[in-house]
């Protein structure tokens, strides 16, 4: 059973962070074409798409899954396990910022600049730096 679990957590991680990183990228895309453009309502299609089909489902597997795996080896108090669980409540915080996001440029009242998305597009990529080292090697 915990390799399914662990398959399961895996599959929803990788389906999350796809979402996290392909979001952004969208948004930058998005600044440059005018509200209310035939490509402006393409790209909301997308980012709604993106954001309720594949991000939000993925984020709670990642969840039920990695809560599942934690319980099952009792890591709660390991100080590996805190750091990934901050970086995990971070990368949740990045998923809500990009729901506002989504929301913002669906009404169109996006008041962000392209050069914002293009950071916010390496903040997941840092978080998920972090939490493999700390799963893989575990330095405390």
């Amino acid at each position: 059973m915990d390799l399914w679990v662990k398959s399961f957590h895996i599959i929803s991680v990788i389906a999350w962070m796809a979402a996290l990183l392909y979001l952004p990228r969208l948004f930058i895309y998005h600044c440059g074409v005018p509200a209310g453009s035939e490509q402006s309502d393409t790209f909301k299609v997308m980012e709604r798409r993106l954001l309720r089909a594949i991000a939000t489902p993925s984020m709670i597997g990642t969840w039920i899954f990695g809560l599942w795996i934690a319980s099952l080896y009792d890591v709660w108090a390991e100080s590996w396990f805190l750091v990934k669980f901050a970086c995990i409540l971070a990368m949740t915080g990045v998923q809500f910022s990009y729901v506002g996001d989504v929301n913002a440029f669906s009404n169109d009242k996006n008041q962000k600049s392209e050069r914002y998305f293009r950071i916010m597009n390496e903040v997941p990529a840092v978080l998920m730096i972090i939490i493999v080292v700390m799963v893989v090697v575990k330095p405390f």
